[in-house]
């Protein structure tokens, strides 16, 4: 009998685009304008001096955001949903209410950046662009299907790499560079620590947790629904390795992104004696005339493109953390009649966002605002988030690994101390 050939099985394709999901846009969104105004001042003000703090945070940045991970898709709930099994409730309304006044405080210096960075690009009037950016993502939300709108998220993802090739158009002392990395020579006073606690609260930032958490949900639902993982009786391990693999890449290029962003301010600003920085868009504008155009084409198309993916994570996880709160029903797959406090709130958020842009309260002032807000809910959320992954009864089988657990507590207390450093430095300054 002839042997019957079989056709060799297809490599399916793009396997790695499908892998990569709530992690990598979770990463990339925290390279927003305003992240990247933290890491401008970082380089401009301190040379290579600051670069560490990357490798630092890496460790403990891709825990926790494992840990948010892990909680949404195992137990296909939010994070909110999860943090009400532990505390009472007015402590979770009270921390999701400072959760959306940071995000809202965030939103606007982000707006206002893209807006003063496109108005350097090709001129105009800074509010109108601010209101085309603002009303398009908010757009985007409400009336695009999640299963349509998530690719699209990461897709956005690649602007990022303007960091990446701004940093080649430069001339960089690699060997000064990489030594400061890993060897660095602390300066001793106020202003080097401010900063170093400055770069953590960018780092890790609990609008991250309540987005990967709730977006594990969404990608649990999308198209056929699964069940939460804790609901099966065996298997899931897949999934816990696409999360890890997904938010050990995302975390890694977002502070692969911070890195180079530092080193090119750095070797422009810093080293012609620029050293003070206090929106993305001045370092944009700074950039300009040292180290020419193409450069601040790069760093400034950066800003706008980082912008509009951290614009509905910082909106779409307020509303995430206040509908989950509330009980109600919390997707961008759902339609608006569906979802109308969810939507609500993600529009307003963004819209108040774009309003405080007319206000004339200065840019850096909101950034600050909005980190010490941030510090005050993440140290109390982190240390839930660590509850819950180790809890065997809401975790079940999955419950956290040792290393984890260990890696997440670690990082919980690092963030406590540059909360109270951020605290500190805020009441005395």
């Amino acid at each position: 009998m002839a042997e019957i050939s079989r056709p060799a099985p297809k490599k399916p394709r793009n396997i790695l685009f499908r892998l990569l999901g709530p992690g990598l846009v979770t990463g990339a969104a925290d390279d927003d304008p305003s992240g990247i105004a933290t890491y401008s001042q970082a380089g401009a003000q301190f040379g290579y001096g600051l670069l560490w703090t990357v490798l630092l945070t890496t460790p403990f940045m891709i825990a926790i955001q494992l840990v948010s991970g892990q909680i949404g898709r195992v137990t296909g709930k939010g994070l909110a949903a999860n943090v009400m099994e532990l505390a009472p409730r007015w402590v979770v309304l009270a921390l999701i209410f400072l959760l959306v006044i940071a995000n809202t405080f965030n939103l606007a210096a982000d707006i206002v950046a893209m807006g003063e960075a496109l108005s350097l690009v090709i001129g105009g009037l800074n509010h109108e662009h601010a209101l085309i950016f603002a009303s398009t993502s908010v757009l985007l939300q409400v009336f695009v299907p999640y299963r349509r709108y998530a690719p699209v998220l990461k897709f956005m993802t690649l602007s990022l790499f303007a960091y990446v090739a701004t940093a080649l158009t430069v001339s960089i002392p690699w060997s000064t560079a990489l030594l400061a990395t890993v060897w660095p020579k602390a300066i001793i006073n106020s202003d080097y620590f401010l900063m170093v606690v400055a770069v953590l609260g960018t780092t890790i930032s609990p609008y991250l947790f309540f987005w990967q958490a709730s977006q594990e949900v969404e990608e649990m639902n999308k198209g056929r629904k699964h069940p939460p993982l804790r609901e099966l009786t065996r298997g899931g391990g897949p999934e816990i390795d696409r999360i890890t693999i997904d938010t050990t890449i995302g975390m890694i290029f977002s502070n692969a992104i911070a890195f180079f962003i530092i080193l090119t301010t750095a070797a422009v600003l810093n080293a012609h004696g620029v050293t003070n920085i206090t929106s993305a868009s001045q370092a944009a504008e700074a950039l300009r005339p040292l180290a020419g155009d193409f450069t601040f084409l790069l760093f400034a198309l950066g800003i706008i493109g980082t912008g509009m993916l951290a614009i509905p994570v910082l909106a779409g996880s307020a509303a995430y953390g206040v509908a989950d709160a509330f009980g109600w029903h919390a997707s961008l797959g759902a339609k608006v009649p569906d979802a109308t406090g969810f939507y609500a709130i993600l529009a307003a958020a963004t819209v108040i966002g774009f309003a405080l842009g007319f206000t004339g309260i200065d840019g850096i002032h909101m950034l600050v605002w909005s980190a010490v807000l941030n510090g005050i809910v993440a140290v109390p959320i982190m240390a839930m988030m660590m509850l819950i992954v180790a809890n065997s009864k809401l975790m079940g089988r999955f419950k956290a690994s040792t290393w984890l657990i260990a890696l997440g507590w670690i990082g919980t207390a690092l963030m406590t101390l540059a909360v109270i450093a951020l605290i500190c430095s805020w009441l005395t300054g």
